[in-house]
């Protein structure tokens, strides 16, 4: 009867490090799989990840282009790309205009990104009542604008 509990035991002993052995295999191919700036991801693309990769920003896949304010379609003052920016994108609600150092990632990463032009973007960063902060993505400039200026817009999101 001893001889019979202990091979149960040790069966049992067996299989539980077998699933303990399969989960940490399961959550290490996990923890692998991180996402990476340029990744499609929730509505977007990713922009921006956290050391921990469980965070970070993603950005809508276009400029916003619809419903513009300006002559030229695509073009936005500040207080219109605001608005444009929380558009209904993807599937997601939760899109915003960049601040300036978001916006900054969006330029540094602009070729893995793709979909950029060579113009001004706004950010949601004022620098003053009349003025806010753009982004020449010619050569990367941040400048301050007047907000009845018109520039483009790209929306991003928090992941």
């Amino acid at each position: 009867m001893k001889r019979i509990a202990q091979k149960s035991l040790t069966r049992s002993w067996i299989m539980f490090l077998l699933v303990s052995l399969s989960m940490a295999t399961v959550s290490a191919v996990a923890s692998s799989a991180t996402l990476k700036i340029g990744d499609s991801y929730g509505g977007g693309i990713v922009l921006y990840v956290d050391a921990t990769g469980q965070h970070g920003l993603i950005v809508a896949k276009t400029d916003v282009i619809a419903h513009s304010s300006g002559k030229v379609a695509g073009f936005y003052s500040w207080y219109g790309a605001k608005v444009a920016a929380n558009a209904f994108v993807e599937g997601y609600s939760d899109w915003f205009l960049p601040n300036k150092e978001q916006l900054n990632q969006l330029y540094l990463n602009k070729q893995v990104i793709g979909g950029t032009v060579d113009t001004y973007y706004w950010s949601s960063s004022e620098s003053d009542t009349n003025n806010a902060w753009g982004q020449d993505f010619t050569n990367g400039e941040q400048l301050e604008g007047r907000k009845s200026n018109g520039s483009h817009v790209r929306a991003v999101r928090i992941f």
